[in-house]
């Protein structure tokens, strides 16, 4: 099987949308994704602040819930 360079599918995804959706939809299709908000980058930091003990803590806490 060969490999497409992403372009190369790119183009054949367009040409699938608008062979199936028409070129109105597809355009509206594509629209309807978001690139999203925020810095990950940033926020992936505060993510990791946690270290393993209190991330474990955590787990341990969250099975004590009567509830589940």
């Amino acid at each position: 099987m060969e490999t497409k360079t992403l372009n190369e599918v790119r183009i054949k995804g367009f040409e699938v949308l608008v062979k199936h959706l028409g070129p109105v939809d597809t355009i509206r299709f594509i629209q309807s994704y978001s690139h999203g908000s925020g810095d990950y980058t940033r926020d992936r930091k505060q993510w990791l602040e946690n270290d393993f003990d209190s991330v474990i803590a955590g787990i341990m806490e969250f099975r004590k819930k009567p509830d589940r």
